[in-house]
């Protein structure tokens, strides 16, 4: 659950969001200090109270907006997790997704209480247009069709939302860079996202014959290691996976292991590359999901 992007986001509608949490930020950041699982569940809970405190009484309607985007988003990948666990027979590794669907329904109910207390109205799946995991514009007959009939399709779907998670993650880092607080926490996020993202490809690779690494592995000529050209965009973006320059030095002329040079799997490997929010909102929109 991004919630640092949410604060990015409410900070274009209302500048002085910032400073009315400022007198707030010491009692998160002592909340941090008890160690990354119980900073990333107290924040949740204190976001509705941070909001409500920060405006007084009732937030803004941007604001509420904001948040309510934010959930919609949750709702969708929830939605993916209790749908594949409830389509019979289909899910293999009943424990390690039943993990994942309970960390996303968490993630809509802390979202729906934060709203709730900032004095909004939270949106619910009865707000949404349609729901489409074939990637099918709410035709429900798109490229893929047997999401929940075919669970290699299942987790290749997964694996490439996992991804995308990862990537728009690191995407608002950059927004976070003046508050250690906020970066600190966004960064522990980061890392259970791509904790997630690797286990999903190395269970398809130890136990399906998936040819995908635990991590990203582009290639010169391409980004997208799934084999799955419809999720292209994915992996692609201003600057894609297998960009092999970071920091203005080109990768590919350092020494390594393999040699006087880099291999590009090697050097994009090594880093994940950001998705910005349109990206991201153009990946999913109006493939996955749209609100009425």
């Amino acid at each position: 659950m991004n919630l640092f992007g949410i604060i990015e986001e409410i900070e274009k509608v209302d500048p002085e969001f910032n400073d009315r949490i400022s007198p707030r930020r010491d009692a998160i950041k002592n909340m941090s200090s008890f160690g990354t699982k119980v900073a990333l569940a107290a924040i949740p809970f204190a976001l509705g109270d941070l909001f409500k405190k920060a405006y007084g009484a009732a937030a803004s309607s941007d604001v509420i907006a904001v948040l309510n985007f934010a959930l919609t988003l949750e709702l969708l990948e929830a939605t993916f997790y209790n749908d594949g666990l409830a389509a019979s027979g289909l899910v293999k590794d009943t424990a390690y997704i039943t993990y994942i669907s309970n960390d996303e329904n968490n993630h809509v109910k802390f979202l729906t209480s934060a709203i709730t207390a900032a004095g909004g109205t939270p949106v619910t799946a009865n707000d949404l247009a349609y729901v489409d995991f074939t990637a099918g514009g709410g035709k429900n007959n798109g490229p893929f069709a047997d999401v929940f009939t075919n669970y290699q399709t299942f987790l290749a779907v997964a694996e490439t939302f996992e991804d995308t998670g990862v990537r728009a993650y690191k995407g608002q880092a950059g927004n976070l860079l003046g508050n250690q607080t906020y970066l600190t926490a966004a960064l522990a996020i980061h890392a259970v996202e791509a904790r997630h993202a690797s286990a999903i490809r190395y269970l398809r690779t130890s136990k399906y014959g998936a040819s995908v690494t635990p991590w990203i592995t582009s290639s010169a000529t391409a980004s997208n290691d799934t084999g799955i050209s419809l999720v292209d965009a994915n992996y692609g973006g201003a600057t894609p996976e297998n960009n092999t320059t970071q920091g203005g030095v080109n990768l590919l002329t350092l020494p390594s292991l393999e040699g006087s040079t880099t291999s590009v799997a090697v050097a994009s490997a090594a880093f994940d590359e950001a998705l910005t929010q349109a990206e991201v909102l153009a990946i999913l929109v109006p493939a996955f999901v749209n609100t009425k």
